[in-house]
């Protein structure tokens, strides 16, 4: 049996002292923790009310045929028809008188909002059921599936419809909308394990008037903010859904080509939303750099970003896009493009590419957007993409579950 040698003093002290020099350090004692990956999703849903919204819409449509209060220029048209713009008032008029005013009216999907391309038909609340169903459905499944712990919704009649619609997750989800005097706002809802103390709050700016000239005109959806900590570092998500009518500067067989200037009655008020959305933007880029800006823009910004619009072309007087532009009596201003007026040089963001489309997906194309600020940007994989997901929908449903797919990626902090 081989001798032992007696240990030094100095050398047993140097072991014991070992371990608890590594104790101290926590860089030592575990490899540095992986980043955060919080999934975070944009989701229009389409006039998303409860039964009940409903059923006292559908009442009150079936007794003006379901008619439409927007007039419409129909296919080889060049323009809206004196006699469509009469139809639609009255329909306006009709509707009101049984919703029990304009105020009540204003507070109803329109007639025409769940009965499709074609002719009127009679819906029931077992249609409208099976919409419901198709929403909880997909948004369990971007929960479950996607990982998504942060939805923006647009088109929904209120928190309470969101609760209904998150099932089974509803529990562990904070919830929060805008108040707005209109059926159509925007809602979020958060996993509460990010943090109990979200903060939401709503921006009216954004909620221009459709007529400037006209005191009750109906106002647009206003913005919505999300305060949260992630990691530890806080981050704001933007919610908006801006005016619909004016998305595109490359012409298609449906759609004509508009810049912001245009005439066009939709140009002109997502034009007055310019400003009130770059304010919004500035003041929360002053409480944290990191903030996501995501929803329904009603505008294709990717096709802005790839058309090379230099700077003296982004405004119609040619002056510099930095900074929030200047505003005549009716809030208009002289920008042309959107998204080359918001990524300004002084202001630096970036868009989360499209880099996948689940089949089945289909809606609209180009107008629901994520983009983050270029803080966020910064530490982000060089590859991030964003992915359209399919909506759930049963094989015999007649109220579609929504005409847009929603828009999900996964962010690191």
């Amino acid at each position: 049996m081989p001798t032992l040698k007696p240990m030094s003093f100095a050398l047993l002290a140097a072991l014991l002292a070992t371990p608890a020099a590594h104790a101290a350090d926590p860089a030592a004692a575990a490899p540095s923790a992986a980043p955060a990956r919080i999934g975070v999703a944009s989701f229009n849903l389409a006039w998303a009310g409860s039964q009940q919204d409903f059923d006292r819409q559908n009442a009150v449509c079936k007794t003006v045929s379901w008619c439409d209060t927007r007039p419409r220029r129909q296919p080889g048209q060049a323009s809206i028809t004196d006699e469509a713009v009469q139809v639609a008032r009255q329909c306006v008029a009709d509707t009101e008188r049984l919703a029990g005013g304009r105020a009540q009216a204003a507070m109803m999907a329109p007639c025409n909002a769940y009965q499709g391309r074609g002719a009127p038909v009679a819906l029931t609340s077992s249609d409208y059921a099976a919409k419901l169903a198709g929403l909880q459905a997909t948004i369990d499944r971007l929960i479950e599936t996607e990982g998504v712990r942060v939805l923006a919704f647009q088109e929904v009649r209120s928190a309470e419809v969101v609760k209904q619609l998150l099932g089974r997750h509803a529990a562990r989800f904070g919830v929060c909308d805008a108040p707005h005097d209109g059926f159509q706002t925007l809602a979020f809802a958060w996993d509460r394990g990010l943090g109990q103390d979200g903060r939401c709050s709503v921006d009216t700016g954004m909620a221009v008037v459709d007529n400037p000239a006209d005191p009750d005109a109906r106002k647009v959806r206003p913005g919505l903010a999300l305060e949260l900590k992630v990691a530890g570092r806080p981050i704001s998500f933007l919610n908006v859904h801006l005016k619909s009518g004016c998305a595109n500067i490359v012409p298609t067989p449906v759609y004509q080509a508009r810049l912001l200037d245009d005439p066009a009655p939709a140009c002109q008020v997502l034009n007055r939303q310019v400003a009130p959305l770059e304010r919004w933007l500035d003041g929360v880029a002053k409480r944290s750099p990191d903030y996501v800006l995501l929803g329904d823009f009603n505008r294709r910004i990717d096709e802005e970003a790839a058309a090379g619009i230099r700077p003296e072309q982004v405004r119609a007087d040619g002056s510099n896009p930095a900074g929030v532009p200047a505003q005549d009596k009716d809030g208009k201003v002289a920008t042309r493009y959107l998204w080359q007026e918001l990524n300004d040089g002084g202001r630096s963001l970036q868009q989360v590419l499209l880099t996948g489309v689940e089949a089945g997906c289909k809606g609209f194309s180009g107008l629901d957007h994520i983009v983050l600020s270029g803080a966020l940007a910064a530490r982000q994989p060089a590859d991030l993409g964003s992915r359209k997901t399919a909506v759930v929908r049963a094989p015999d449903q007649r109220i579609d579950t929504s005409d847009h797919c929603p828009r999900s990626v996964t962010l690191s902090f």
